[in-house]
Order: structure tokens, then C-alpha cells, then sequence
């Protein structure tokens, strides 16, 4: 791919190895760190105040675009892509540790009544994050991971400066798809997942959408589409007048459950993978530029890791003295665990979807700690620990995304990989710069009693406890959790369809299995529309993406 150039060298889409742009170059090093520091803030302020976080990358790469247009000779340099590309990683970075990573997890020991361990909690976090990054930049375009995957979110923001230095139709596409995506928001139609199924996995959509369709009915006892700030009730009453099953303990842990039974599934699958022979003919390194080596070594040194961080906390927070040796042991080895299948689980459903249950798998591991039999403290440093993976796995893997489109889908393997380790970098200086942001400014949320909400979600859990009903209806749904992601095989059908169960809705799988009907009705009559689908996907998640953005944004300082 290449484009004519009037503005130097920094505007070429092809550069070698060597030619691309440094995280820690000056110019783009100082923006790094400014970006950094303005998503980590809009991050902290919706975590607390809406629960949500956005995805900022999208608004650090237009930002890039906007500050390149100044007539100023040395803003010039970021023309680039590439270091447009790192900066939107930096962005992104910083505001997902810093809320997901960071402040949501210091959260759960506070809210219990354990303010001392807020610190160290923090240090535990903080490793775990850059543990859950590192292990996703050795394990990025392996068999597990693949670089074309759909990674939605990453082919969303490629697409937006493509179309800005591509122009034309494709630039045209976009703004049809961004503002559809911003339309559908306005009306609470959710075209970021409508997007997503223009050209995300098929059959992961679907399962998407039919969980969420699932759970949706279950809750509202009906078919019931929320749509204008209006509720329009097409069917009421399906289980009976004033049923509500979601009180009862069958149906409330059914998506827990299958959760469950899908996940263990799905590790088995990746164990499956791991330890496979690959044949010297047709290694995974001949296709991918992580080979099933670098990914054993990979996953194996970030388990290790994680005993390491799972070991200090327990030293630092002494919940050690709230366990014998053996139960100590049992926790460790759990928690780590239960940090690395949650990355996996939460990585591999936003691969497909650009969903990260990342508070759902939190709490099932949470659950799954209280059958154990952990006390309530290292019941909270568990969840807490685990509720720092994942996000940041899954939202470096968009920015690499991203940078993987962006660098010509690695037609040049020695700049993907140098592109690749430049994005790291940059990621890396986002962290730090959300790690002193709330290392200053988390006393000051929570002693207003600002906290993300999942914070409470989590101590009330720990406070119910589990009893043997739970243990009961967990196995219970567990077993059409696995046999559904067995027979999905490798699309994740189990994993994308407890997903749905988990944070779906009616109106969300409604609109996923409608644009998954579009999809399928347009590219059977004529094949060259699925690359048009494509590129309005893109624009209508990234339309819907900046809407959220703004419209969160402008409410920042309202308290809910």
C-alpha cells in the first residue's frame, strides 16, 4: 500500500524497519505523555461516575491528525501514521489501566474497610497490568492470537487515519458509517455493535446476539426493545404475569455457569494448541510472527510471574495470616490462575467482538473462590487481582491491531515487529503515567465515595457468600457452556454466547442479528460488498465510539 507524498518522509505509509518512529523520541515522547495524562483523567472521572470506560484511541489518533494540520514546521512530524499510531496507543493505554486496571481494583479492599491496603493493592495491580501487556506483545499474531483476528476496535481506528491520508471513497464510507454510528447512538440503537457485525467472526456475532437476545428476555419476562428513551413491549408476559426468574438462584448464575463450563472449554482448547506438535514443514512461525515457542514461553513465564505478584500480595496486604499454609497455597496458585485463564477468556472474546467481559470473569473466579472456602479479605485481594487482567490485554491488542493495518498487515515482517515493540514502549509510558495519577488522586474519589461501581457489586457478593445451591446450578449450566464451545470449535461460540448472557440485552441482540442478516443477504449477491461492509463497520463503531466519548465527557463533574 502507498500513497503519493508532498510532506517528507513522515507521511509515507511504507518506511523500512528502521524509519519508524520512536516511542521515545522527544516529539512524540512530550504528546505521549500529555495524551497519557488526559485519558487517564477522563478514565478515572467515568469509572466512578458511570461505570463505563471509553475507548479513547480513536480520539488520541485525531488528535495527532488535527495538530499535524497546524501550518508549524515541526508539528509536521506528526503526519506520520505511525506516530499517530503511537500516540492513540498511549491514550488508550493509559485509560483503560487507569480505570480498569488501577482504580477499580484499589477500590475493593477500600470499600470493605480496609483503606491501608489501597497502596499496596495498587503495586499488585499496577505488576499484574504490565505482566497481562507483556504477555499479550509475545503472544500478539500467534496461532492463539492472531494479528487477523478481527480485533474490532483496532480496524477502527486504522481506518480513520487511513481514510484521512487515503481520501476518496473509502474516506467517504467511513463518514457514511461514522454517522450512522453517532445516529444510532442519539436513538439508543447500539451501532457499535452493529458495526462489529459488519465484519467481525460470523458465527461469534451470532452467539453474541443470541445470548444477549436470551438474557434480555429472561430479564424483563418479554421481548421488550428500548429504543427513543421509550420501552416498546412487543411480547409481555412469556413466563407468566409478574414472574421474575432472575430472583431465583437457577437462572441469576445460569451466565455464570455456562461462563464457566465455556471457559474451561476454551482452556483446553489453548492448552490443546500450546502442546501440540507442530510439524517442521508447516510451523505456526512460517504464518505468524509469534511462534508457538514464543507463546509457550510466553504464557509459562507470565504464570510464573503472576505466582510472583500473587506471592508479594499476599505478603504486603498480610491476608497471609488469614490462612493456613495450605489454604495460602491453594490461594496462590488460584489466583494465579485465575489472572492468566481471565486474560485468555477475556482476550479471546475481544478478538472476536470487541467485548471484554473483564467484570464478569472477575466474578465468576470470585464466586469460584468462595466455594473454595477463602476468607473474606483474600476473597477481595482475588478479585481485585483478577479484575487487573485482561483489560489491558485486550486493549493493547486493538492498539496492535491497528498498528498491524496501519504497517501493511505485515508484508514486512522486520517492521511489524519494530512497530510492534515501539507500541509497547508506548503503552508502557501510558501505565506509568495512569499508575502516579491514582497513586495522587484515588483518595480523593473515594473519600467522596466515589468508587466504580462494580467495586460494590463484588463486597456485596463476598458479604452474601456462596452457599451449595450456587456450587449446584454452576455445574448445572456448565455443561451446555462446554458443549457449546466444543461444538463452536475454534469460533468461540461458548465463550461469545456466555458473553451475551453476561452484558447482553434485547435491543443489542436484536441489533447484532439484524445487521448479521444485512451482512449475509448483501455479500451473497455480490461478494465485493463485504469489503463495503467493512469499511462502514469501521466508521459506525468509531462514529459510536466518539459519541460515547463526548456525550461521557460533557457530563464529567455530574455526579450519578
Amino acid at each position: 500500500m502507498s500513497i503519493k507524498n508532498t510532506n517528507q518522509d513522515y507521511a509515507q505509509m511504507n518506511i523500512k524497519a528502521s524509519e519508524h518512529p520512536k516511542a521515545y523520541a522527544p516529539h512524540i515522547l512530550i504528546l505521549n505523555i500529555v495524551m497519557s495524562v488526559l485519558g487517564a483523567i477522563i478514565g478515572l472521572e467515568l469509572i466512578v461516575r458511570t461505570g463505563v470506560t471509553p475507548n479513547t484511541s480513536i480520539v488520541g489518533a485525531l488528535f495527532a491528525i488535527i495538530i499535524s494540520r497546524i501550518p508549524i514546521t515541526i508539528l509536521k512530524k506528526y503526519q506520520s501514521i505511525h506516530c499517530q499510531n503511537l500516540i492513540q496507543t498511549s491514550i488508550s493505554g493509559a485509560t483503560f489501566s487507569a480505570a480498569n486496571c488501577l482504580l477499580l481494583p484499589i477500590g475493593i479492599p477500600v470499600i470493605m474497610g480496609r483503606t491501608e491496603l489501597m497502596f499496596p493493592m495498587l503495586i499488585g495491580a499496577f505488576l499484574a497490568t504490565v505482566i497481562d501487556a507483556t504477555i499479550l506483545y509475545k503472544t500478539f499474531d500467534s496461532e492463539m492470537f492472531p494479528a487477523e483476528g478481527a480485533w474490532p476496535p483496532g480496524v477502527a481506528s486504522a481506518q480513520s487515519i487511513l481514510a484521512v491520508v487515503e481520501k476518496g471513497k473509502k474516506a467517504v464510507l467511513l463518514l457514511v458509517g461514522m454517522a450512522i454510528g453517532v445516529g444510532g447512538k442519539m436513538i439508543g440503537i447500539p451501532t457499535d455493535l452493529l458495526g462489529v457485525s459488519w465484519f467481525g467472526d460470523f458465527a461469534a456475532m451470532a452467539a453474541l446476539g443470541v445470548g444477549s437476545i436470551v438474557i434480555g428476555v429472561i430479564k424483563t419476562n418479554g421481548f421488550i426493545i428500548n429504543i427513543f428513551n421509550t420501552s416498546f413491549p412487543i411480547i409481555t408476559n412469556i413466563f407468566g404475569e409478574g414472574a421474575d426468574l432472575m430472583s431465583q438462584t437457577m437462572f441469576k448464575y445460569m451466565p455464570h455457569g455456562i461462563m464457566i463450563g465455556a471457559g474451561l472449554v476454551s482452556l483446553i482448547q489453548c492448552a490443546r494448541m500450546l502442546f501440540k506438535k507442530s510439524d517442521s514443514s508447516d510451523s505456526a512461525a512460517d504464518h505468524f510472527t509469534s511462534s508457538m515457542a514464543n507463546m509457550k514461553k510466553a504464557l509459562g513465564g507470565g504464570y510464573v510471574a503472576y505466582l510472583v505478584v500473587a506471592i508479594l500480595l499476599a505478603v504486603i496486604t498480610g491476608i497471609w495470616s488469614d490462612m493456613g499454609i495450605i489454604q495460602l497455597i491453594i490461594w496462590i496458585i488460584f489466583a494465579a490462575f485465575a489472572a492468566i485463564a481471565s486474560e485468555l477468556i477475556v482476550g479471546i472474546s475481544a478478538m472476536y467482538s470487541g467485548w471484554f467481559p473483564g467484570f464478569a470473569t472477575a466474578l465468576i473466579f470470585l464466586i469460584v473462590g468462595m466455594l473454595i472456602g477463602f476468607p473474606a479479605m483474600p476473597l477481595g485481594i482475588l478479585v481485585a487481582f483478577t479484575s487487573a487482567t485482561g483489560p489491558a490485554f485486550s486493549d493493547m491488542a486493538y492498539d496492535l491491531k491497528c498498528g498491524y493495518i496501519l504497517r501493511g498487515n505485515g508484508a514486512d515482517p522486520e517492521l511489524e515487529k519494530e512497530g510492534r515493540k515501539q507500541q509497547y514502549y508506548s503503552e508502557l509510558i501510558g501505565f506509568a503515567v495512569a499508575f502516579i495519577l491514582v497513586a495522587i488522586m484515588a483518595n480523593k474519589y473515594f473519600s467522596q465515595g466515589l468508587f466504580a461501581p462494580v467495586d460494590a457489586t463484588f463486597a456485596a457478593t463476598i458479604e452474601a457468600g456462596a452457599g451449595g445451591d450456587v456450587a449446584k446450578w454452576l455445574i448445572i449450566w456448565a455443561i451446555p457452556g462446554a458443549i457449546i464451545q466444543l461444538l463452536g470449535g475454534s469460533r468461540q461460540v461458548g465463550i461469545l454466547f456466555a458473553t451475551g448472557l453476561l452484558v447482553g440485552s434485547t435491543i443489542n441482540g436484536l441489533t447484532i442479528l439484524i445487521a448479521l442478516l444485512i451482512r449475509f443477504v448483501l455479500v451473497r449477491r455480490n461478494k465485493e460488498n463485504e469489503h463495503t461492509l467493512n469499511i462502514l463497520g469501521a466508521g459506525s463503531l468509531a462514529g459510536a465510539a466518539l459519541y460515547s466519548f463526548f456525550t461521557a465527557t460533557l457530563a464529567l463533574g455530574k455526579k450519578e
